[in-house]
């Protein structure tokens, strides 16, 4: 069937129209006034956070200044990249719709799609890395958060996701083969394999972290995989389409799971079943990790990352919402006493280039680009909604980092140090810990035993010291908000456990479609040389990728649940920059992709973003790898305890005998030649793409790897909220009879 272009239809003047035409935007006095008032409200909360220097600030700033910012960035400069750069099409079949095969190509609601990209994009990063940040004060973070989201984070997820798309869901490492050839493609395929199985194993480390021990968490996040089973079969088979009927449905369950997990933890036989150490529960996600990446899409993973969502925005903007109705005053400084050092007791290292590590995922991340280029090209219904999916999925992960930000900051400085430096420094006691953070030297700071131990029996918990990772310092501060909100001091236990709850279920999400995008990736490298592997039909394949990238990241898991060090602040900066790397290598691509369609007068968009996270993650590498300080460097840590064990010593720093010493020195090699590996499969790969934007525009040819376009048979809205031309054009399409509908997905 032939598309009339003129008329959005297909040839068959029986159908409604596939898409709805888009009309210039009307600029009436209250839209203008609105927008704005929009820009002042956010001018004045970056004067407040930014210029104006007093003892302290009001949180509602931090709130007013992102959701400004974020409008105005989707609103505006979102077009520009939809009109200029991605130039989409509704005429034209997504891979969901002509490549539909019930497993991997689903075409489904956009609501259900931005839920699953949404809860698979926002794991660690979004919520560890700005707590871990707000050692070198508040202003740096939140700058790069909310203006590295908009120029950067935002703009590498939707492009990534839209030319995926119109290349039949095509792998981040295939696309790379497609533009760069044999060489420049096969580095960018073993760069991101090697760093999706890093990625990957960080997710699940801090989700067996957050849940260690914790009959609560563990009952309620397991509880969460038969609702979503159920939330399929719903959707497939009792109310096909009704996505508000499940949505209402889901929500009552998730929030009975969590009331639930509470009592189950409080009974005798609840905390022995749920009561599990961190090793067992390694495994556990190990297992559900292959699972969840072999089952058809529709089964698990799309509702249950859907349901995830409800919890995630959920207490995201009751967080947001409680900041305004509280206004907690902050009293950490713009910029903290170690910003301009590199020895801080959190996290080692200069300001620059290590907040844009640390931060990660709340800004910019090249997981995202495996996501957007893995599990959702593969379900969006039309092109337009990439935009909606990709960039706006983005903003909200960047005010997830915010909030986490805030809520670091919120609680009082010492019992901030105190929570977050390694057990080495704080010795474990309140009285040792007290005696550290106050030989820091923090202006205003004295912490005393009483009021570490008074913070810990507050939220139920006998000790809050050195509760490493970011987690327990973000359930801490959530629970110190929402308190004064919400039940007063006598729930700041429930909101604590509950924060912790809540995170595990957040990160877990990531795990699980993580997994399958990494079995995508295996199976397009194989198909290279075995074409039957690019099938992501074929089950036996899809089984035997999966195995193998499991494998990959639970190795790497489970050396991180025995790492002497903690786990999460060795490997944390190893996950951030070789996140970052990955970034680099997605823009790059992307970069060569936008040149080869002759667009140079908006190169600048994917440029500028690159050269910055291209300066950023190769100076972290060279600080990483050549580094003479243990605490910065992977090899000067290495050397220190190789040359503690050759002089006989059986403890050095944080490793209490020598088979923890050994297992420093073996991990930190490990981390220091992936290092090495991940800069120089980097570097090859954008100076592939670099090579490329030359050769593009010289040429002045058009080359792009696009397949070719079918036309479309369905219709759906582009946005979240349907204009009134695409309601009137659903209610033709509804009106049909079930003969003529298409599948409605899920």
């Amino acid at each position: 069937m032939s598309t009339d272009a003129t008329t959005s239809r297909p040839s068959d003047e029986d159908l409604p129209p596939v898409a709805a035409p888009e009309t210039p935007t009307r600029w009436t006095p209250l839209k203008i006034a609105v927008w704005t008032g929009i820009a002042l409200l956010g001018g004045v909360a970056w004067v407040m956070l930014a210029l104006v220097r007093g003892e302290t600030v009001n949180a509602i700033w931090f709130v007013f200044a992102a959701v400004c910012t974020y409008l105005i960035a989707y609103r505006f400069y979102s077009k520009v990249i939809e009109k200029h750069i991605a130039r989409p099409d509704d005429t034209r079949a997504t891979p969901a719709e002509h490549l539909a095969n019930g497993q991997d190509f689903v075409p489904t609601d956009r609501r259900v799609v931005f839920g699953h990209h949404f809860a698979a994009i926002a794991g660690a990063g979004p919520l560890v890395g700005p707590v871990l940040a707000a050692q070198m004060g508040y202003l740096p973070g939140t700058i790069w958060i909310i203006v590295g989201v908009v120029l950067a984070g935002a703009v590498q997820d939707y492009l990534v996701l839209f030319f995926s798309m119109r290349r039949g869901g095509r792998s981040l490492g295939q696309m790379a083969r497609d533009e760069f050839g044999r060489i420049g493609g096969t580095a960018a395929i073993i760069a991101t394999l090697l760093i999706m199985i890093i990625i990957t194993a960080i997710l699940a480390l801090v989700v067996v972290n957050a849940l260690g021990e914790s009959p609560w968490g563990v009952f309620s996040v397991s509880m969460t995989i038969p609702i979503a089973l159920f939330m399929g079969a719903y959707l497939r088979w009792i109310r096909p389409g009704r996505i508000t009927e499940i949505s209402i449905i889901g929500f009552i369950l998730l929030i009975a799971a969590i009331i639930g997990g509470g009592m189950v933890a409080e009974t005798d036989w609840g905390s022995a079943v749920f009561h599990l150490d961190k090793t067992t529960i390694a495994w556990g996600i190990i297992i559900y990790g292959f699972i969840a990446a072999v089952l058809p899409v529709w089964v698990l993973l799309a509702p249950r990352d859907y349901l995830s969502t409800f919890m995630k925005i959920g207490v995201i903007v009751a967080l947001a919402v409680a900041i305004v109705w509280v206004r907690p005053e902050i009293t950490v400084p713009a910029f903290s006493e170690f910003a301009g050092g590199q020895n801080g007791p959190v996290w080692s290292g200069p300001l620059f280039p290590f907040l844009f590590v640390t931060i990660a995922c709340g800004a910019l991340s090249g997981f995202h680009a495996l996501i957007s280029s893995g599990t959702t090209p593969k379900m969006v219904e039309k092109e337009r909604q990439t935009r909606f999916i990709g960039y706006g999925g983005m903003l909200m992960e960047s005010f997830v980092a915010i909030m986490a930000l805030v809520a670091a900051i919120s609680i009082d400085r010492g019992i901030y140090f105190a929570m977050n430096a390694s057990a080495a420094n704080t010795g474990g006691t309140p009285e040792t810990a007290a005696a550290f953070v106050n030989s820091l030297g923090l202006a205003g700071v004295h912490v005393t035993p009483d009021q570490l131990t008074g913070a810990a029996a507050s939220v139920g918990e006998e000790s809050i010291i050195s509760r490493t990772g970011g987690a327990p310092t973000l359930a801490f501060g959530l629970a110190h908000i929402m308190h004064q909100w919400i039940g007063g001091p006598d729930m700041m236990s429930f909101w604590y456990h509950f924060a912790i709850m809540f995170e595990a279920l957040f990160i877990l999400t990531a795990v699980d479609a993580g997994t399958r995008v990494a079995r995508f990736m295996l199976q397009d490298t194989i198909g290279n040389v075995v074409p039957k592997f690019a099938d992501t039909s074929w089950r036996l394949g899809a089984w035997i990728c999966t195995a193998i990238m499991v494998a990959g990241w639970g190795a790497v898991l489970l050396m991180g649940v025995t790492d002497p060090l903690g786990g999460i602040n060795t490997l944390f900066p190893l996950f951030g920059i070789a996140n970052q790397l990955l970034a680099a290598i997605a823009l790059a691509i992307v970069l060569a992709i936008v040149a080869r369609r002759q667009t140079f007068k908006w190169l600048w968009i994917v440029a500028l973003p690159l050269a910055f996270v291209t300066v950023v993650t190769i100076t972290g590498s060279i600080y990483k790898i050549f580094s003479p300080v243990p605490a910065v460097g992977y090899w000067a840590q290495h050397n220190a305890f190789r040359n503690a064990l050759a002089a006989g010593e059986t403890s050095f720093s944080t490793a209490k005998d020598v088979e923890s010493m050994q297992a420093v020195v073996r991990n930190t090699a490990v981390q220091g030649s992936l290092s090495v590996i991940f800069a120089v499969l980097s570097l090859i790969v954008i100076g592939y793409s670099i090579a490329a934007v030359i050769k593009a525009y010289r040429s002045g040819e058009v080359i792009d790897h696009e397949d070719p376009p079918v036309p479309s048979h369905r219709f759906a809205p582009a946005d979240l909220i349907a204009t009134a031309e695409e309601r009137a054009i659903q209610r033709e399409w509804d009106a049909l009879p079930a003969d003529q509908q298409p599948s409605r997905g899920h």
